[in-house]
Parts: C-alpha cells; sequence; structure tokens
C-alpha cells in the first residue's frame, strides 16, 4: 500500500495540489481525537450495526495523538500547514492497492463475501462500492502505526517512505 502511495506522490496533479483545510497538531486537538477515537470504539463495540463504520476511523484517532506526543511522524504535521498530499497519496494508493486485493479474492477460493450494512449493491468484485470507503481510514491507520511500531523498534525517521514533500 505504501509503495503505491508513493507511486501516487510522485504524480504531477499531486506534487501541485493547492492547499486544504488546516487540522492543528495542538494540544486541545490532539486530546479532541484521542477521547474521539476511545468515543468511537466504544460505540462500535457497544453498537456494531449502528456503529460499524467508526471500526475503520477510530484506531487512526487514537494513534495519531499518540504519535505526535511521542514526536513520531504524523499526517498532522502536513495537515497543520494545510498540505494534504501525503494524505491524498495515501488515499489513492490504498484504493490501487484495495482494487488488486478485491480483484484477487473474487477468483480466490476460500474468498471473502462482504455484506455493507445498508449498502449491499453495485460490487466491484466482491466488494460494494460503499465498501471500499473503508480503505480510505485503514490507510490513515496504517500510516499511524507503522511510525508508531518504528519507534517501538527503536527508528524515529523512515528514508524509506516516501510520501510526503
Amino acid at each position: 500500500m505504501f509503495g503505491s502511495a508513493e507511486f501516487f506522490a510522485s504524480f504531477d496533479f499531486v506534487k501541485h495540489m493547492g492547499r486544504g483545510p488546516i487540522i492543528r497538531r495542538d494540544r486541545v486537538t490532539t486530546r479532541v481525537f484521542f477521547i474521539t477515537g476511545w468515543v468511537m470504539l466504544a460505540l462500535m463495540l457497544l453498537w456494531p450495526l449502528l456503529f460499524f463504520p467508526f471500526m475503520w476511523i477510530s484506531i487512526y484517532f487514537i494513534l495519531e495523538p499518540i504519535n505526535i506526543w511521542l514526536g513520531n511522524p504524523s499526517l498532522a504535521d502536513h495537515t497543520e500547514s494545510g498540505d494534504w498530499r501525503p494524505v491524498i497519496s495515501l488515499w489513492l494508493g490504498v484504493l490501487l492497492t484495495a482494487f488488486f486485493w478485491e480483484m484477487w479474492n473474487f477468483y480466490a477460493y476460500p474468498k471473502w463475501v462482504y455484506h455493507v450494512p445498508l449498502a449491499d449493491w453495485f460490487h466491484i468484485f466482491e466488494m460494494p462500492l460503499l465498501g471500499y470507503g473503508g480503505y480510505l481510514p485503514f490507510a490513515l491507520e496504517l500510516y499511524a502505526l507503522y511510525h508508531l511500531m518504528l519507534r517501538f523498534m527503536g527508528e524515529k525517521r523512515p528514508a524509506h517512505l516516501n510520501i510526503c514533500p
């Protein structure tokens, strides 16, 4: 997935993207993110049929503040100046990767068959179209988890993830 994100980060349309909304990495924002992540996770565990989408975003809201507090690389390093290019690169990369994952799953045996509540229509391979939206926060979670794990392994700044300008 990161390889696909690096691929998209190399395109001019991503490199020359304008500024977007600013999300600061201050004390208030990180606390709100952290608490929101835990609330979303709790809601998903208590009422999974209603709050199942929180599964794909709650972990990011928990891990991103931890990375900031530990001084690890985070997406907030970029969004606080309105630079969304790393996020866009991750999203495009995960969608390309997801397409191939789902294509290979379609012909596999055994395979996954997805049922997305309230949106189980227009399948691309076995995945409903709306289900691909779950990959977007998954990419953010992978980025956050990757940097958290690097910290635990003793590496602070990886030189091999080139999605950031």
